[in-house]
């Protein structure tokens, strides 16, 4: 298997990532470097090659457009919740019960680990929910802002969300490129397979339940929460945070909705994808993997959103929060704020389109085997796919340039094994996490300071110190595996007891350089002369 475009087809994925760290516009980097490889793949303008694959991306696939259709449904169901006071009513209930810093973290963490079904609505949702009540306990923005981004693409990425739905697919693409369905198991259990192997995904949702039942902080993180600890002060005094939501989707329509305004959208969600799901891949004698293989999950998610959706209509006609008019509206707002994400999600599946028909792949396989070792295999996987994330800021932009490179590689260096592409797939899904959770230009960090108003540099350089020591700890646990083939349900723990050692041996290192406590020690008894930009 060779490739006929030769080093050529390394050219537009690595143009886009040096466009992207050089323009800071992941969008751009991502189009121009579709745009390069149709000039590649034609020797001409390349441009009607280039809207062949974008069009084919929107509309060749019933699978992609059910995905884009989730996506805006998505942001309709989000738009609604936040209108009739969902996210109040959410704060107002947990004003009642929640008054230590300690709670505070401990409610965002379990919050964002409950809504995995979209990163965007992860932190939409649980910052605008905490958002108030964390001001008042005198958390620092950069503090929510980290707990909203590790608890977003790490757990939507092996939750019940469009990020599965669009996973599968590329492993799909890839068994279906390279003729081998009838050797692995399907695409679907294969990334069931892979989730263990998902270990910086696994790892950072640990790791922020480590900093918040713990309260250590270490790196710029402790400085941020000093200060606001110190003066009440939860933003840096000449810092600029991003908007609000408030400025996308207007005031709340009531200030006293009740609960039920948040909960049974979500409800709705959550039971109609999995009863969605359950049915269609349901038939007697099958076992749960084999109805998961069976089974249309983007197909689920539409219906699942769409459930969100005229619950939310419902609920807020019943309760007479809103109009039919007001309803459409917001509607149509909700469509408006996941246009970016449907246009990064359109121009990632492209240029997984043109590495697939440059045999980008098959390249980087034939200079990699012999060199790269069954041994080495997740770590080189991880760290690359940690670069590649890092600089163009998109998880699902790195997973489409690198699935059609992985899947091969690990194919042909697994000597055709099928659970080693699971292993593999596992290392590219981490390293995809672990760019986007750092990146400046990422979308998903950008949203995290949005909803939490904080600072977006102050944010990305605050949560850093976190990722690394994620990343040292993941590392640690891809070459223990590589070293023993131990299953990763054994060395998950090891990584997890790394990440201890290492926050409490940060957090006292730190906080004696600098003078400070390691801990705040805030409660609603003591919370005062908070800043807020709201």
């Amino acid at each position: 298997m060779a490739s006929e475009f030769g080093v050529l087809s390394l050219v537009p994925p690595l143009l886009a990532i040096v466009l992207a760290v050089a323009t800071r516009r992941a969008m751009l980097s991502l189009f121009i470097g579709v745009w390069v490889g149709g000039i590649i793949y034609t020797g001409g303008t390349g441009v009607a090659q280039l809207y062949d694959w974008i069009v084919n991306s929107i509309g060749g696939s019933t699978f992609n457009a059910k995905i884009l259709v989730f996506t805006l449904q998505i942001g309709a169901g989000i738009a609604l919740i936040w209108r009739l006071g969902g996210a109040i009513a959410i704060t107002n209930f947990a004003t009642k019960r929640i008054d230590s810093h300690r709670k505070i973290g401990i409610a965002t963490w379990l919050l964002g680990i409950l809504w995995n079904f979209d990163d965007y609505a992860n932190n939409a949702i649980v910052g605008s929910s905490m958002k108030n009540l964390a001001d008042e306990l005198k958390m620092s923005r950069e503090k929510l802002a980290y707990l909203l981004d590790s608890t977003a693409a790490p757990v939507a990425t092996i939750g019940i969300s469009s990020w599965v739905a669009f996973e599968i697919g590329l492993i799909a693409n890839q068994y279906e490129e390279l003729g081998i369905q009838a050797e692995t198991p399907s695409a679907a259990a294969t990334f069931i397979q892979s989730i263990p192997f998902n270990v910086y995904a696994i790892l950072a949702i640990a790791m922020v339940g480590i900093i918040v039942i713990t309260q250590r902080d270490f790196g710029e993180m402790l400085d941020a929460e000093a200060r606001a600890q110190r003066t009440g002060n939860v933003i840096r005094e000449d810092a600029q945070p991003l908007q609000n939501i408030k400025d996308e989707l207007g005031e709340p329509l009531s200030n006293n909705a009740p609960l039920r305004v948040f909960f049974l959208p979500v409800v709705a969600l959550v039971s109609v994808v999995i009863g969605g799901a359950a049915m269609m891949g349901y038939a007697p004698g099958r076992t749960p993997v084999e109805m998961v293989s069976n089974t249309d999950v983007a197909t689920a998610l539409v219906w699942g959103s769409f459930a969100m959706v005229t619950m939310a209509i419902v609920v807020g006609l019943s309760e007479d929060i809103m109009s039919l008019g007001q309803a459409m509206e917001t509607v149509l707002d909700g469509f408006g704020t996941m246009l970016p994400a449907v246009s990064i999600l359109v121009l990632a599946w492209s240029i997984g389109a043109v590495a697939s028909a440059l045999g980008t792949g098959a390249y980087v396989t034939q200079y990699a085997e012999g060199v790269v070792s069954p041994m080495m295999v997740p770590v080189v996987v991880f760290i690359t796919s940690a670069f590649i994330s890092f600089a163009i800021g998109t998880s699902w932009g790195t997973m489409s340039i690198m699935t059609p490179i992985v899947i091969p590689l690990a194919w042909t260096i697994g000597g055709n094994d099928p659970s080693f592409i699971a292993v593999a797939i596992g290392a590219m899904f981490s390293g995809a996490i672990f760019g986007d959770n750092c990146s400046p230009i990422s979308d998903t960090t950008v949203l995290a300071s949005t909803f939490a108003g904080a600072d977006h540099i102050d944010h990305v350089r605050t949560q850093m110190y976190y990722a690394f020591t994620v990343l040292l700890a993941t590392i640690v646990v891809y070459f223990l595996y590589g070293a023993t083939n131990v299953t990763p349900l054994v060395l998950l723990p090891v990584g997890i007891l790394t990440l201890v050692g290492l926050v409490y041996g940060f957090s006292e290192l730190d906080a004696r350089r600098k003078n400070l406590s390691a801990k705040p020690t805030s409660s609603k008894a003591s919370a005062r002369n908070v800043s807020s930009d709201d």
